[in-house]
């Protein structure tokens, strides 16, 4: 920041790392303790190593859905307990089995609350138990004759909806840690279920509105509380599972194998498998899943400190490393084998009470975890070690810290040898000027005693420098919003690019990779490689990689001249053959048949056959067939609608006509009537005649 040498402090940081280790025989990780001084924006780097330890202990929790849909399943899982011990033998020595049962909230519309459907909530005969939320019928036990003969007298309830409340369950199995029994050991919930699930702001359908508030809530084994909580969320259950360290293994049918997998990609260190009908691979099931979790480690950490950033790498198995967010799982470990994390940890900014901080980094499903005690180095180590009053500051006009005076009040200049009250401002201005230039400190900051101190920004980050206040590292060219485009360092207004990038915004990638053809060729040799851009010296050709010619002939015109040239001895190259047709490697196959036929589809197909000299075929297949397009549908549609409409317009318009026709002579008949119409006279004596008869008459 254009501080002069003899002033810079370097600190020297050192970790103090404690080993404390957790499980003798079996542990993953050792838990560590480490303290460290975290300078100020200096990284601090350490390593972490996982070991896939042998004959680790195991707690499983079997949580089953009890509707009646799932009948003919629980009658299979009655056995399960001796079975699956027998199974976990082979990986464990130590194997605690559990079983819990839910169905869904105790409320309309979830369930039937009418007295005889609360009683047996099923149709017909079938006896069945009253609905109930979430029971933990056997807590963690090694005794596998106990699960079967519990489980054994378990019967199944009845609902209305189609998704079930287990998620309610699932949040009081992982809360209710003393009621369940987990062990600090591999902790793997099994929750099987052959429908969908209810989640957060489902239970306003019953009129619940508060959210869950993520406790226990058993009493006699029973949840109590299904019908004052919502249905926890889903960044609730992973927030819960991830701190009980519990793996879950989604054991559902193939219709809801969809919407498991998407719910599984939501909660780390999970797997879903396919339950069969009747749950008869469930032991399979489970034993797949466990391999499949044990076999990956992920690494989470607790929440960060403000301004405090952590990046991973990982060092896997056959030598595949990543980094950011991949950076912090390996895959595939098998048992004893070691994997290794480099992490890295940078303080951005001091806290503002200066206290230490603290930082939990384990990896999911298991306990053990590394203890990181963060304390912040906001200031230099020196500045406690001052000397008041020193000679170094101009007769002891000010304290001598970290290499640099600290003027006492009255008294500026870098070594305090000015005096607020003597200085002339006027002839001190002088030396805060540029050469050939009438702004103090370039308007970037303030002369004091001769000097120019410059001016702090609001953001921390930003900072002048310079003997006149002239450089600064926030108004180098911009790329994608980023100062030097994130590829380099702004120093003094200019961008100093990080190794392979280029331009003054450091925006322009030497990597080559990108224009790299599928032949090994940069630009297929027709180009040059710019800022990762293929840039085509010939205007023929464009593409990614030059690799399209609108105009250019075929490849077997292309290359007929060099072909026959080189093969043959003649043609139109013959004489400039070895400088203008070398780029190729030529090869004389055995005599070819070229053969052309046609599949069941109406598609061609092409292909070589050739016989060596010992008798052997070699045949070579143009990959893709070549077939007739099919009709072009839009066009014949458009064309029979249209067909259509002016058909009826031709109709309607000879249909007009005929009746204009119609009415003209029909108009020029009543004419011709009406002129040719003729009227008898009759006078009004004879009507009065004729009158008086009748009247006489009567």
């Amino acid at each position: 920041s254009g501080c002069s040498f003899c002033r810079v402090f370097s600190y020297e940081n050192h970790a103090a790392l404690q080993w404390f280790p957790r499980f003798a025989n079996f542990a993953h990780i050792k838990q560590m303790f480490a303290n460290y001084q975290a300078d100020f924006r200096e990284p601090q780097t350490f390593s972490l190593k996982f070991k896939r330890a042998e004959d680790y202990p195991i707690d499983l929790y079997y949580l089953m859905d009890l509707s009646y849909s799932m009948k003919d399943d629980l009658e299979n899982v009655k056995s399960l307990g001796t079975a699956l011990m027998l199974e976990m033998e082979k990986i464990t020595s130590d194997f605690r089995i559990g079983f819990g049962s839910f169905v869904e909230k105790t409320v309309m519309p979830y369930i039937s609350t009418t007295p005889a459907k609360l009683r047996n909530p099923c149709t017909g005969d079938q006896n069945c138990t009253s609905p109930f939320s979430y029971k933990n019928v056997l807590s963690l036990t090694s005794e596998g004759n106990k699960f079967n003969e519990l489980v054994g007298k378990q019967h199944i309830s009845g609902n209305l909806d189609s998704p079930e409340g287990g998620f309610d369950a699932i949040m009081q199995v992982a809360v209710c840690g003393e009621q369940i029994g987990w062990r600090n050991v591999t902790r793997l919930l099994v929750f099987s279920t052959d429908a969908g699930f209810h989640f957060a702001g489902d239970g306003k359908l019953g009129g619940i509105v508060l959210p869950n508030d993520g406790k226990c809530h058993l009493e006699n084994n029973v949840y109590t509380m299904s019908h004052y909580y919502d249905y926890p969320s889903i960044a609730h259950l992973v927030q819960k599972l991830s701190e009980n360290n519990i793996q879950t293994i989604f054991a559902v049918t193939e219709e809801f194998q969809a919407v498991y997998k998407e719910l599984k990609n939501l909660i780390p260190k999970s797997a879903v498998g396919t339950l069969s009908s009747n749950s008869s691979n469930v032991i399979q099931l489970i034993i797949d899943a466990y391999n499949s979790l044990s076999s990956e480690v992920i690494l989470e950490n607790s929440k960060l400190p403000k301004g405090v950033t952590i990046s991973y790498k990982s060092f896997c198995k056959n030598g595949v490393n990543d980094t950011q967010e991949d950076g912090r799982k390996c895959s595939n470990i098998s048992i004893g084998d070691e994997v290794k994390f480099e992490i890295n940890v940078t303080a951005n900014e001091c806290p503002k009470k200066g206290q230490n901080e603290t930082i939990k980094i384990k990896p999911l499903g298991f306990t053990e975890e590394v203890e990181i005690n963060l304390q912040f180095i906001c200031e230099c180590q020196c500045q406690s070690e001052g000397e008041p009053n020193s000679q170094a500051c101009h007769e002891g006009n000010g304290t001598f810290e970290c290499g640099a005076c600290r003027c006492n009040e009255g008294r500026i200049g870098r070594l305090c040898e000015c005096s607020t009250d003597e200085v002339n401002s006027e002839d001190m201005d002088a030396y805060c000027r540029r050469e050939n230039s009438t702004e103090i400190c370039s308007n970037n900051g303030e002369c004091i005693c001769g000097q120019c101190v410059c001016k702090k920004r609001e953001n921390t980050n930003e900072v002048y420098s310079g003997k006149y206040c002239e450089c600064d590292n926030f108004n180098c060219d911009r790329s994608n919003g980023l100062i030097c485009g994130g590829n380099g360092i702004c120093k003094c207004r200019v961008c100093e690019c990080f190794p392979n990038f280029t331009g003054s915004a450091c925006d322009c990638s030497l990597d080559t990779f990108p224009c790299m053809a599928s032949n090994g060729q940069i630009c297929n040799g027709r180009g040059t490689c710019e800022c990762g851009t293929c840039n085509c010296t010939d205007p023929k050709f464009q593409g990614a990689t030059c690799e399209m010619c609108q105009t250019c002939v075929g490849v077997c015109a292309e290359h007929k001249d060099c072909v026959q040239c080189r093969a043959f001895d003649k043609g139109e190259k013959k004489e400039t053959c070895s400088q203008e047709c070398m780029h190729f490697n030529m090869t004389r196959p055995d005599p070819l048949s070229h053969c052309k036929e046609k599949d069941v589809d109406d598609c061609w197909f092409y292909f070589t056959y050739s016989v060596n000299s010992n008798g052997e075929a070699s045949v070579h297949v143009v990959e893709t067939p070549e077939c007739p397009s099919g009709p072009d549908i839009i066009p014949i549609v458009a064309g029979v609608v249209a067909g259509i409409v002016l058909i009826g317009l031709a109709l309607l318009l000879i249909w007009k006509l005929l009746m204009i026709i119609h009415d003209r002579r029909e108009f020029a008949k009543f004419e011709k009537e009406k002129m040719n119409a003729k009227w008898d006279t009759v006078s009004q004596e004879a009507f009065i005649c004729i009158k008086a008869t009748e009247v006489e008459e009567e």
